[in-house]
């Protein structure tokens, strides 16, 4: 069991048979009732997001969460496969689980699968990918003057909005947080 002092951002926790990990922790200090925890969780299984007020003395039960290294193989319908690169073992993940992080799967990417038990919850992807751009408007000379964008799109199929100087066949780096364009790569 976890108290709520003990919680910290990214810690896994079961809730009402539901697994959660703690995005943001705030603790609270009320006046002249007890101490309170604001917690924003994420559902591991849903991916659905929510804030939630608990009070000073609510214990948790911890969850253990392991990180496997796996490359990625190919998508069959809505399910993505994934090879261990330990055991050589594969596995299979829901579009639903996966998010947005199917907009940055490229073939033979090595990345880590997050598994609660043997069920898969989540990938973790790097910050940030460099990915080639299959498709844009070209930019026009004299067209910089406001520091415009435009939208390309790249080889996974992600729309990104590049800097008008961007052209087809340009490799860019793409954070993968929020899939905003960071520099043109080498």
């Amino acid at each position: 069991m976890i108290n709520v002092s003990d919680l910290r951002r990214g810690i896994g926790i079961e809730l009402d048979n539901k697994i959660y990990s703690v995005i943001e922790f705030q603790h609270i200090k009320v006046g002249r009732g007890g101490a309170q925890a604001r917690l924003k969780l994420r559902d591991l299984r849903s991916g659905a997001i929510f804030d939630r007020t608990f009070s000073a003395s609510e214990k948790f039960r911890r969850i253990r969460i392991d990180r496997k290294p796996v490359t990625y193989l190919y998508v069959d319908g809505d399910t993505f496969h994934f090879m261990d690169q330990e055991s050589y073992d594969q596995i299979s993940v829901s579009r639903a689980i996966l998010g947005d992080a199917v907009n940055y799967l490229k073939d033979s990417m090595q990345l880590e699968v997050n598994m609660y038990g043997e069920e898969p919850i989540g990938v973790e992807l790097p910050l940030n990918l460099i990915m080639t751009v299959t498709q844009t408007d070209p930019g026009f000379k004299g067209d910089t003057a406001t520091g415009g964008t435009k939208p390309a799109t790249v080889e996974t199929g992600l729309v990104v909005n590049v800097p008008l100087f961007v052209n087809s066949g340009d490799r860019i780096k793409v954070d993968t947080r929020d899939g905003s364009y960071i520099e043109r790569a080498q």
